[in-house]
């Protein structure tokens, strides 16, 4: 009895396992202007991309359970690469793989659309990270988006190929990139971008989990 009882212990005291953002066609993409679009195949567990001189994003909304999430984790893979470019500065500025988290303040989220991508990242009060596999800036380095003022991109892994997997603190970098605490986390994004270098990306993404 003594063991039962330690086991479902144990068992409380685990926290949830959070149920991965699958690739089962929820995720809609998203392009840029004029650009040309990426070619992703949704998987389920896997996302496999192909970026030929071009950029796009798939993007999806956070359901409402997870909207508190305030860590990620995913596995990438990079079998062919965009050199290495200043994610800094505008134009020139290619990346392997990028994954957005895109938060509001609550009034907005309970109005707003999630699942149209470029309303929500240009709307004022939003504020996005976007990790990125891509630059050559040492891991963890936090850059301004020449693009946009609410957004802020943060180096995970420099341009090149390889196989990598990805535990991200979402609040703790919240914080360092604009201070406090997060608001409602309402869309996800993926993308892949080799437009400017004109050079081509293969590469594959985890569903990522959020928790």
């Amino acid at each position: 009895m003594k063991r039962l009882i330690l086991a479902f212990a144990v068992c409380f005291a685990l926290p949830a396992l959070a149920s991965p953002l699958a690739f089962d066609g929820s995720w809609r993409e998203q392009g840029f202007l004029r650009f040309s679009t990426n070619d992703y195949k949704q998987a389920g567990g896997t996302l496999q991309v192909t970026s030929d001189g071009t950029v796009s994003l798939l993007w999806r909304a956070v359901p409402e359970g997870l909207r508190g999430a305030n860590a990620a984790a995913w596995s990438w893979t990079v079998a062919e690469s965009v050199p290495a470019t200043d994610l800094s500065r505008k134009g020139g500025d290619d990346r392997n793989l990028a994954v957005y988290f895109a938060w509001t303040d609550a009034e907005t989220a309970a109005k707003a659309n999630p699942n149209r991508a470029a309303a929500l990242l240009r709307d004022p009060s939003t504020r996005v990270i976007v990790y990125v596999w891509g630059d050559d800036a040492p891991r963890g380095t936090l850059q301004d988006s020449p693009y946009l003022p609410g957004l802020r991109t943060i180096v995970l892994r420099q341009a090149g190929t390889g196989k990598h997997s990805e535990r991200v603190d979402l609040a703790a970098d919240y914080s360092r990139a604009f201070g406090g605490r997060p608001g409602v986390l309402v869309g996800i994004g993926i993308s892949a971008d080799s437009d400017d270098t004109d050079t081509r990306i293969r590469a594959a993404i985890s569903a990522p989990v959020l928790r």
